[in-house]
């Protein structure tokens, strides 16, 4: 073999083994995609089983994000103190303590208590991930491989969606109904424990972040984790790395700018909030419940939600074959456009709804345009800010402020989230297509947006961002 192939060799084993360690860490995006989205299922389940109305189902279902933003907020520091490794593994127990809680509520409050811890597990994951992604990437791979984490959520999305309509289907058809000694919304809540296990197995197995354990004065070993990850001058990047992170570790007040945080800071928030403001999480929190509403049975409702979760997954393929091809910039462009006329035309088929009785029904064909029409909406935003937010949270900001900066932009991604979740039950029950013509209009923002204030990060070393 000759020389060149041999280098050619060992490159591709060494991105081969940088692939295994980020899917591993990824994990905990299956978790926060599962965690999620499983209550989806259990909606009206709950809503029935403790008598309560729309505002308090809303605020239960939108407990675990409060949790989240918290979650999102204290991670960046919790990784610059410990390491990335152990927050993973903080996580990974709270995810198993918050399942079990989950299963087995006593009152509505109680229920929401647990999903608030699941939150917290839910956004140290969402910070931690991409965090850690970034940071054993070589950039010429690394949009691809932090779309793993997107991968892990959708993924997440769809089994946990899988699993609802199994358990609904034992229980006779209805999240309602009993498996063994509770019912079938129950045991959806508390098999979350099982893949937790298994994150937390697997985040004891990788290696620590290189740029952590130079930030903590490990340089001896962060030597030999970039000579597995990342072939080359070793030496030289670690230096590039001791200068970017300077003489002090990050922390929140690095951010401090003229107008409140720096400009790079409120770019990051943007992008994290119109993320949510285009309400793609109502079709993964809510719609089973959103397609009962409009007249379509229990069990056909759940299996529509599991066909959307494909429509997901589908999309993500498409940003990680993108992500690093054609750039993050016009992915976001295509996909807001794309959102934006799907949206509206999801709203518009909403408002022939007829009400007969006490039900609301939607004509047939008007509900296959709605099908077709809100798959689009979760196909584009798969395909494009689904994946591209994440990877430009992990690699937008200066090395010295990211851990900081990254924590503040999931935070307020999770918050948005929130306000959208919480706010939708009022909103569909005051007026649905006005609802979805709102989230439209965000859309069409993000356009305008990310042509006039982001920056394309594509191909840059981390150790660049910023200059």
């Amino acid at each position: 073999m000759s020389a060149l192939q041999s280098r050619a060799s060992g490159g591709t084993a060494k991105l081969g083994h940088v692939v295994m360690i980020a899917g591993a860490a990824a994990l905990g995006g299956f978790l926060f995609g599962y965690d999620t989205s499983v209550i989806n299922g259990g909606v009206d389940a709950i809503q029935e089983h403790f008598g309560v109305g729309s505002a308090m189902t809303g605020l239960t279902v939108s407990s675990a994000l409060l949790g989240s933003a918290v979650g999102a907020g204290i991670a960046g520091g919790l990784a610059d103190r410990i390491g990335r490794i152990r927050v993973m593994q903080v996580a990974a127990v709270l995810f198993i303590i918050s399942a079990i809680g989950s299963a087995v509520p006593f009152a509505i409050w109680d229920l929401a208590i647990w999903r608030v811890v699941g939150g917290v597990a839910i956004g140290i994951a969402s910070v931690i991930a991409p965090a850690y992604i970034a940071e054993v990437a070589p950039a010429q791979y690394r949009g691809r491989l932090a779309s793993l984490q997107q991968l892990a959520i959708v993924l997440g999305i769809a089994v946990s969606q899988l699993v609802n309509y199994a358990l609904a289907a034992f229980a006779g058809g209805s999240a309602s109904g009993m498996l063994g000694p509770i019912q079938a919304w129950q045991w959806m809540l508390g098999v979350a424990a099982l893949p937790a296990v298994v994150y937390l197995i697997v985040a004891s197995s990788i290696p620590e972040s290189p740029r952590y354990l130079v930030s903590a004065g490990k340089v001896d070993r962060a030597r030999e984790v970039l000579n597995k990850i990342e072939p080359g001058d070793v030496d030289g990047k670690i230096g590039e790395i001791q200068a970017a992170l300077g003489e002090t570790k990050p922390k929140l007040s690095d951010l401090r700018g003229k107008f409140g945080v720096l400009p790079i800071v409120w770019v990051g928030m943007a992008i994290a909030a119109l993320q949510q403001f285009v309400g793609i999480n109502v079709i993964f929190y809510y719609s089973s419940s959103l397609w009962h509403s409009v007249g379509i049975n229990e069990e056909s409702s759940l299996l529509l939600s599991l066909f959307t979760s494909i429509v997901n997954i589908i999309g993500t393929f498409v940003a990680i074959a993108l992500v690093d091809k054609i750039g993050r910039k016009p992915l976001l462009i295509i996909g807001s456009v794309g959102m934006t006329v799907s949206l509206a035309v999801t709203g518009w088929a909403f408002s022939f709804a007829q009400v007969v009785g006490e039900d609301a029904v939607l004509p047939a064909q008007w509900g296959v345009v709605a099908l077709i029409s809100a798959s689009a909406f979760v196909l584009f935003f798969a395909a494009s800010w689904g994946v591209v937010m994440w990877v430009l949270l992990g690699e937008m900001f200066p090395a010295r402020i990211r851990a900081a900066a990254l924590a503040l932009g999931t935070a307020t991604n999770w918050i948005a989230n929130w306000l959208v979740t919480v706010s939708f039950p009022s909103m569909r029950d005051w007026n649905l297509p006005v609802t979805y013509f709102i989230y439209a209009a965000f859309a069409a923002l993000s356009v305008v947006f990310v042509v006039k204030y982001l920056k394309e990060t594509n191909g840059r070393s981390l150790e660049e961002m910023g200059s």
